[in-house]
């Protein structure tokens, strides 16, 4: 698969003024439901209808959706309304049941696109449709994997395509319920410009009060559109209620939001140079957090001593460290003098730490 302009044009189509918006419940929970949500997000700018019909839920006994009945909510829901539809399938028979309803975007979950083997079996189900298909990113940190879902969609000759960044599970507890790792799609929007990005900050957050910054950076970094669950009632959803806003929420979310738009050579600097920027900011953050991990290391390490009347200063181990930094440094094309000052310092400040533990 190579990039093409082509990729982009199921989205040019749309001829939208802003990035595209795909809103609605995590679940179809009722007809009452997803025809009210429906009717509220009409006139927004929210162009697609989402709701999962099917859940794949991480373990037994929760919520695990409506079933093909809520397709014929959907089917409604765009009657009613004229927004487009959208869920997700996770096998050939959801594949066969979404097209029978006409739903117009599908897409691929993040524990689905992991499986080659369903992927495929889903691409082969949908061998040349017109339908649009997104495919979220896999749950592990793995753009091999998520590349080579598409690119098995791809070679079934579906043109519409494009992806979802929705974060990745780590077993470590940060503020995200599913880190965003930016790099990951950064590395992808480098490697197929053309292909649609979309974010869904709602699985990258796990609640809804930095949705909003999620959503910005998102914007920031170019990505075209954004995947929101959104819930008349969210405290009362039936699934991931902490994660949904209102759509009235959402509404002045999107008139916040700072959206860059291109208009001229000077403009186009502009937006690169903001890309290149919130670039950096996510690596810097991503640095602060791996310092702040390894002081806790630090910590453990004061803690031990302490217990063993060992000394804080370890000058053999300090000196390997030194060695392997400095050959690394060289291999990122850093000089030996950054990584001296650098690791310097971060060695004084492991030494403070365990100075604290031990003093304590």
């Amino acid at each position: 698969m190579e990039n093409t302009k082509k990729l982009r044009t199921w989205l040019d189509d749309f001829k939208l003024s802003h990035p595209l918006v795909i809103a609605g419940p995590c679940s179809a929970e009722t007809e009452e439901q997803v025809l009210k949500i429906a009717h509220e997000l009409k006139d927004t700018d929210a162009t697609v209808l989402r709701a999962g019909i099917w859940k794949p839920r991480t373990r037994p006994g929760n919520f695990e959706g409506v079933g093909a009945l809520g397709l014929k909510w959907l089917q409604r829901a765009k009657k009613e309304t004229g927004m487009l539809t959208s869920t997700e399938v996770a096998n050939k028979d959801h594949v066969k049941l979404a097209l029978e309803h006409d739903i117009d975007i599908l897409w691929i979950g993040a524990r689905t696109t992991v499986s080659p083997f369903i992927v495929q079996e889903i691409a082969d189900a949908l061998e040349g449709t017109d339908k649009i298909v997104l495919v979220k990113n896999p749950v592990n940190p793995d753009l091999a994997l998520w590349l080579g879902a598409i690119e098995r969609l791809y070679s079934a000759n579906i043109k519409k395509l494009g992806v979802i960044h929705r974060g990745f599970s780590t077993y470590e507890k940060t503020r995200y319920r599913n880190n965003p790792n930016w790099q990951i799609p950064i590395e992808l929007q480098n490697r197929f410009p053309d292909l649609p990005l979309i974010c869904d900050p709602s699985h990258i957050a796990g609640r809804r009060d930095i949705i909003f910054d999620i959503c910005q950076t998102a914007l920031d970094l170019n990505f075209d559109g954004l995947m929101v669950e959104t819930h008349y009632d969210p405290d009362n959803a039936w699934s991931d209620a902490k994660q949904q806003i209102t759509p009235d929420t959402l509404i002045q979310m999107m008139v916040d939001l700072k959206i860059r738009k291109e208009t001229d050579t000077e403009a186009d600097y502009s937006n690169a140079l903001n890309t290149l920027r919130t670039q950096i900011d996510v690596v810097d953050h991503q640095l602060i957090e791996m310092l702040g991990k390894r002081m806790k290391i630090s910590d453990q390490i004061g803690a031990l001593k302490k217990d063993k009347n060992v000394a804080i200063l370890q000058t053999k181990r300090w000196n390997e460290i030194l060695g392997k930094m400095i050959l690394e440094g060289e291999e990122n094309n850093l000089s030996e003098e950054f990584v001296l000052r650098i690791f310097k310092a971060i060695h004084q400040e492991s030494i403070n730490h365990q100075k604290k533990i031990i003093n304590s």
